[in-house]
């Protein structure tokens, strides 16, 4: 999600998969897949910059996976496995 700030000054979040597009006329609108419309005191460029800081995020997240949710790799019988072989217990 990103924050964004509305004309009189309250911040909210907005889930940044549902923009649809980001209109600057001269006031920035942002116009969900829904149809619903936010004006917001962001500049485009700002809202832009936003969204794409959040998809980075979880991209970097995802490339990263918490190491105690990994499995181990392990040597069997001369090659690598994370998974041991039908029949062999560990």
């Amino acid at each position: 999600m990103i924050s964004l700030t509305r004309l009189s000054g309250t911040t909210f979040l907005l889930n940044a998969d549902l923009i649809e597009r980001v209109d600057c006329t001269p006031d920035t609108v942002v116009t969900l897949v829904d149809g619903t419309k936010y004006i917001v005191a962001e500049s485009l460029d700002e809202v832009r910059d936003a969204v794409i800081a959040y998809r980075s995020a979880i991209v970097a997240r995802a490339a990263l996976p918490d190491a105690s949710t990994v499995a181990p790799v392990r040597a069997r019988q001369g090659r690598l496995t994370a998974v041991p072989p039908r029949g062999v217990t560990p």
